[in-house]
């Protein structure tokens, strides 16, 4: 190990970390700035932001070594990052999200959804469940930056994940939003060049993109029998339909993360912070290129690795990281990747880690302060502070709960956090932004039901998540409740359309107490399209937007 050049890089990376961190706190001076930016932020920095905090360790090395296990069909995934959580989320809902969050005052998530439904349980209750389940999200990625110290630099993996931890408390407490973002754009900057090397010298050291793929597709009598069994036909072709491999793919990975997406309360922010629709607009370009790069690049090298492994070890992917897919790709890039490209790469996930837990203990200290406490008419002075102190709790819980969680964790985590996201959030996000007569009643009840249902799912249904808690098993002496397929279908599947259908209808029950809060819903809607669906209120105008 060249320990000069490598002290070297990073002493100049986390110069140039702290100088943004520093230069976001400067420009700190509001509430609005620590929560929203300021919403004044170039429309650059918020896509690099944003797929900063959407792609981290657990995109390159948790879902880079599922890649590698069920093989190219999770470039499925990339297709639906890049089209939903990419234009969908910028040129579709971001628009109308950002201009509702200008309109309610809302700087939070949550408190969009409480503001527009006029509904402090809905803001109480969202921020509790981000404040509470977050953190299951947030250890993975600490867990993914651990491994790839603890592969490469041959840290000890303790030590890697209080270190990545006490650098991501520090830009987060100090900078707030601002320097979250601002730092998170950088560390795009180096993720993306660093995954383009990543990918053409994979594909090099294989002979190429034809010879790769060709070789890959001969390999198919080297997959493990009981992956056979389970549908696997190959890493360059899809699990055979409704097989259990399949379900795992396509309702956990693909869907649960390509949908789940669209309501992750770190992302959506992201709209509330730029100056206008416009700037949205340029976002889609330059995030849709990131996101490329990014997910393409991990979901390609994962199965692409087989090939390498057992050309040069005579073994697979899995077996080389001895049953942990979670050491795959971290093994696999020390043994392509001259020296100085470790250093690079090591700043490459730092960055990843960085800039996606910086964001997520941001927002888990926003719905400590901002969502739970002064809704609760706990305080409100300091809102800064109590935001940190926020901020602290999370990184805590996070760092506590990366040691307690198993190997080969971080997709199915990444997939649970996202998809009880979508089944508690989308139904009511989507009314909330495009359906005037949408009500308190329904969003309220379709929160409750998609959380509730999703966590169900995990702990009665879902067999790796069931077997892992054994609550069925103690309670029914079973360690599911239902049989295949319903051990593998993800919960996503089922408590998504019930929440979205509980949303409805109890809307259509309750749709007279629209009326109660008319001037609420004009003024979120005020410049997001035309108000003519609602009546008048007597004796009163219509607020101007």
């Amino acid at each position: 190990m060249n320990l000069s050049l490598l002290i070297g890089m990073v002493i100049v990376y986390l110069g140039v970390m702290s100088w943004l961190a520093f230069l976001g706190n400067r420009q700190t001076r509001t509430a609005e700035d620590y929560l929203v930016a300021g919403r004044n932020v170039h429309p650059a920095v918020m896509a690099l932001s944003y797929g900063a905090t959407m792609i981290s360790t657990s995109a390159i090395i948790g879902f880079g070594g599922a890649a590698a296990v069920f093989g190219f069909g999770l470039l499925w995934l990339a297709f639906l990052n890049i089209v939903v959580g990419i234009f969908v989320a910028f040129a579709i809902f971001g628009v109308r999200l950002r201009k509702m969050s200008q309109n309610l005052d809302a700087t939070t998530f949550p408190t969009l959804l409480g503001k527009r439904y006029h509904s402090k349980f809905i803001a109480v209750f969202s921020g509790l469940m981000i404040f509470l389940f977050m953190p299951a999200y947030t250890s993975i990625v600490l867990i993914g930056g651990g491994r790839f110290l603890q592969e490469t630099l041959k840290v000890d993996y303790n030590i890697g994940l209080l270190l990545l931890a006490v650098i991501v408390a520090l830009y987060v407490i100090t900078g707030g939003l601002k320097g979250v973002m601002y730092t998170d754009a950088f560390a795009g900057l180096v993720m993306l060049f660093g995954m383009i090397l990543l990918l053409f010298s994979t594909y090099y050291a294989v002979g190429g993109v034809v010879d790769g793929h060709q070789g890959l597709s001969a390999m198919k009598d080297q997959i493990p029998p009981p992956l056979v069994e389970q549908g696997h036909q190959g890493w360059t072709s899809m699990p055979a339909l409704g097989s259990p491999l399949w379900w795992t793919l396509i309702s956990t990975l693909v869907m649960g993360v390509g949908i789940g997406v669209l309501a992750q309360p770190q992302l959506a922010m992201r709209s509330m912070t730029v100056r206008g629709t416009r700037s949205l607009y340029r976002s889609v370009l330059i995030g849709g290129v990131f996101m490329f790069f990014m997910t393409g690049t991990a979901f390609m090298v994962g199965p692409i690795s087989n090939l390498y492994f057992h050309e040069t070890q005579g073994k697979i992917a899995i077996a080389v990281a001895e049953g942990n897919s979670d050491l795959i790709m971290p093994i696999f890039i020390n043994r392509i990747m001259p020296e100085w490209f470790l250093y690079l790469f090591t700043l490459t996930l730092l960055s990843a880690a960085i800039s996606t837990i910086s964001s997520l203990i941001h927002v888990q200290g926003t719905a400590f302060s901002e969502d739970i406490l002064r809704n609760l008419n706990v305080s409100r002075e300091g809102r800064m502070n109590l935001s940190r102190i926020g901020v602290l709790v999370g990184i805590v819980a996070a760092v506590i709960l990366a040691y307690i969680l198993p190997g080969s964790v971080i997709a199915q985590a990444t997939a649970f956090w996202f998809g009880i996201c979508a089944a508690g959030f989308l139904p009511a996000l989507v009314g909330a932004l495009y359906w005037r007569n949408a009500t308190q009643a329904g969003a309220a009840a379709s929160i409750v039901t998609g959380f509730g249902l999703s966590i169900f799912g995990f702990l009665f249904l879902h067999q790796k998540e069931a077997a892992a808690f054994g609550l069925a098993k103690a309670l029914f002496g079973k360690e599911t409740l239902l049989p295949y397929p319903w051990t593998h279908v993800d919960p996503l599947f089922y408590a998504l359309p019930i929440s979205a259908v509980v949303f409805g209808i109890v809307s259509w029950l309750t749709r007279t107490s629209v009326s109660q809060i008319q001037e609420q819903v004009r003024q979120g809607f005020a410049g997001v399209g035309t108000v003519s669906a609602l009546p008048p209120i007597k004796g009163q105008g219509m607020k101007k937007g």
